[in-house]
């Protein structure tokens, strides 16, 4: 994909509202094989029956989308020993050796976006050291999300299903909207670097065709490196995961949202190097492809058979993707589960065919 802005050629905005995709027993049965499904004591609708709510505000004063939720104190106190051992679990395979010294500090309430989850506070009553994580409606699409991002991204993904809940780890870093705000012009940041890193979450977004990364649908993590910092954005909603039809919602470089990304990447980056950047991503993502094949073969199975989009935007993708890459392959294509397999044979094809080369263990 070159890498670009074009006049008229945003991506344009995503589904307002993407319905919920139920679990079917196939993605259930994987989750329990792979240890993603579990009995948990407390459930999304559970934490519904809060009796009021209050806006948070951020250290500044400024409204932060989410709400705190009061509940009585019956329910509460039942609430707070059952989450102290999901977070036991989430964390230490329910090992509650340390539970005594945690508690529950806060329960938030998001009505802002899709998965309107609930953000759970656990703090260390030793030393006030707080830990965060989230209970949501298991969205089968959010979870395929996930799962391949465990799989093929950089990073380590670690959650939870029990039937009809979602519990999420927290992904630490800066949203990207905020890092824009008070980090971009900072005179510490390289932005080369930065640039370089945007460039490559690009590419693993198209590869794997998740959508909707808008900048505050990811984070910016900063590492101290020798004499200077290296950068990693994350992802940290997955709800689009191969949802929508149009091929530009799966590339960030075209949301308007990311255009001061976008411009430092056109700024400090020249052809060569941009496409040196997205092809040391391919040839990672190529690696990890082989590494964990069996299990991607499992999952893609699965969810080859899964309805997690419409016929419509099913239809408008493939033939956007057979034209952009002048292959009608796509068009065969009967789910979104086959499209993402094609999608990652189609711009992996190359590095996957030099690894077998080189190693001989590989096969389609």
């Amino acid at each position: 994909m070159q890498f670009r802005m074009d006049a008229g050629q945003e991506a344009g905005k995503p589904s307002r509202k993407k319905p919920f995709f139920p679990v079917q027993e196939p993605l259930s049965a994987y989750l329990r094989k792979h240890g993603r499904e579990v009995k948990l004591p407390v459930s999304y609708k559970d934490l519904l029956h809060f009796r009021t709510s209050i806006p948070l505000k951020d250290k500044r004063g400024n409204d932060t989308l989410w709400e705190t939720c009061s509940y009585d104190l019956r329910e509460w106190e039942y609430l707070a020993e059952k989450l102290v051992f999901i977070y036991a679990i989430l964390k230490t395979e329910g090992d509650l050796t340390f539970a005594g010294h945690l508690n529950v500090a806060r329960i938030d309430f998001c009505r802002f976006g899709n998965s309107q989850p609930f953000r759970i506070r656990i703090v260390n009553k030793y030393n006030d050291n707080y830990d965060h994580y989230y209970i949501k409606v298991a969205d089968a699409s959010r979870i395929y999300g996930l799962e391949l991002e465990h799989l093929l991204s950089p990073n380590r993904i670690t959650f939870l299903t029990s039937r009809t809940t979602l519990v999420e780890e927290h992904i630490p870093g800066i949203p990207g909207d905020v890092f824009i705000q008070q980090y971009l012009n900072d005179p510490f940041t390289n932005r080369i670097r930065l640039a370089k890193e945007f460039v490559k979450f690009n590419e693993r977004c198209f590869v794997r065709l998740l959508g909707d990364m808008r900048s505050y649908n990811f984070v910016v993590g900063i590492t101290p490196d020798i004499e200077d910092y290296q950068y990693r954005i994350r992802a940290i909603d997955f709800d689009q995961q191969s949802y929508e039809g149009r091929m530009n919602l799966y590339l960030p470089q075209f949301f308007k949202e990311n255009n001061p990304y976008v411009e430092l990447v056109m700024k400090h980056l020249n052809r060569s190097s941009i496409e040196q950047y997205q092809v040391e991503e391919r040839t990672i993502m190529a690696y990890r492809v082989v590494a964990s094949r069996f299990r991607l073969m499992e999952l893609f199975n699965i969810m080859a058979s899964d309805a997690i989009s419409s016929p419509e935007k099913l239809s408008q993708l493939r033939g956007e993707l057979a034209r952009y890459f002048k292959a009608p392959v796509f068009e065969k294509s009967r789910s979104m589960g086959q499209l993402v397999k094609r999608q990652l044979k189609q711009t992996l094809q190359k590095n996957l065919m030099y690894i077998q080369k080189q190693t001989g263990s590989f096969n389609d």
